[in-house]
């Protein structure tokens, strides 16, 4: 029998925030009654483009050689996690038509709609384009570093127009749907923090500031170096080398991701799901976004009351200070609450 509900994502991608979000919403729709499944699409050219940024992931800047094994070593491990996930057969992008029908496809969470992603950017299945489905709708999606400034044209404003329903995860992505389609779509959580993933090996807090992202701006490194050796803090970098930290957890999956996030002290981060994980875990954070990553993380901070967390170097070493010592307070906590329970809405109506 054909799935009720097939989810369409970046379920793929070598990137801690794409398997979370897609793992999440899978398995948050089926606790709520619904045969999900993610859609399992395939592509060799994507898959190349993705195994090429997942073993030299800082260019243009060049790993050293003895790196690679380790990105290896973290591909083998999202291939793992994502194999024990709920799929669907696999199809291949580039002919949805091959996917194998079910009632209702659910497009997002992730930047799905992202016309400058590097290799799926607008992939007309993302939009909904030659889907086998009676029903389409989105949760979360997001335009990512394409600006409303630069518009939609056609087709993706006419596919987009095919959606029974429409829900994004920032500011951006709404003002773009807003002018295409006039319709107003609901800014909802994104599926980590609307069902939060139950950890069952979080490991134990120490006394370490874990670093997400890679590229950070020297000013802010000073910064954090500063306050670690206050607190004789050591600096462990997830995922990606940061040659300023102390320790180097490149092979780190999935699963290790989380548990790291889980056992900070504090967490340092310049991508948006690093912002997400510190609030799941009500760490002290603070997130020094990049150019790509800019919108997201503008739109959380400013959807969350965030806005103080977002550093660069004309910070001050007392505001980075502040940042890391203190988690967000019980304001934030209530607005999450309050979106959580307008995405749960969405959803109900969305799926029904």
């Amino acid at each position: 029998m054909a799935p009720s509900v097939g989810v369409l994502t970046f379920h793929r991608c070598i990137n801690y925030g794409s398997y979370w979000q897609a793992r999440c919403l899978v398995e948050g729709l089926r606790g709520l009654g619904h045969d999900a499944v993610l859609l399992d699409h395939d592509s060799a050219a994507a898959k190349r483009a993705e195994w090429r940024c997942a073993l030299a992931p800082l260019l243009p800047e060049q790993s050293p050689a003895s790196d690679r094994a380790l990105y290896r070593a973290k591909v083998r491990s999202f291939q793992s996690a994502v194999a024990a996930l709920p799929l669907s057969q696999p199809f291949d992008l580039a002919s949805p038509g091959t996917m194998a029908a079910c009632d209702l496809v659910v497009v997002g969470s992730d930047e799905v709609w992202n016309l400058r992603h590097p290799w799926y950017g607008g992939v007309p299945a993302f939009f909904g384009s030659g889907l086998p489905t009676r029903g389409l709708v989105s949760y979360a999606a997001s335009f990512g570093n394409h600006d409303a400034a630069e518009g939609l044209g056609v087709p993706w404003r006419d596919w987009l127009a095919r959606f029974a329903c429409i829900s994004v995860r920032d500011a951006n992505s709404s003002a773009l749907v807003r002018v295409a389609t006039s319709r107003r779509p609901v800014i909802v959580l994104d599926p980590c923090l609307q069902f939060p993933p139950r950890l069952d090996h979080a490991g134990e807090t120490g006394n370490y500031l874990a670093v997400y992202g890679h590229g950070f701006p020297c000013g802010v490194r000073s910064m954090v170096r500063a306050w670690a050796g206050r607190h004789g803090c050591a600096i462990r970098s997830v995922g990606y080398r940061n040659d300023w930290a102390d320790e180097q957890h490149l092979a780190a999956g999935p699963h290790d991701f989380a548990a790291h996030m889980a056992g900070a002290r504090a967490v340092v981060t310049n991508f948006f799901h690093g912002c997400v994980f510190a609030l799941l875990q009500s760490k002290p954070f603070a997130c020094s976004p990049s150019a790509y990553r800019f919108n997201k993380v503008r739109d959380l901070s400013a959807l969350l009351g965030l806005g103080e967390r977002l550093v660069d170097d004309r910070s001050s070493q007392a505001q980075v200070d502040a940042l890391l010592g203190e988690p967000p307070g019980d304001g934030v906590m209530r607005r999450i609450g309050a979106l959580r329970a307008a995405s749960f809405d969405y959803l109900d109506r969305a799926l029904h």
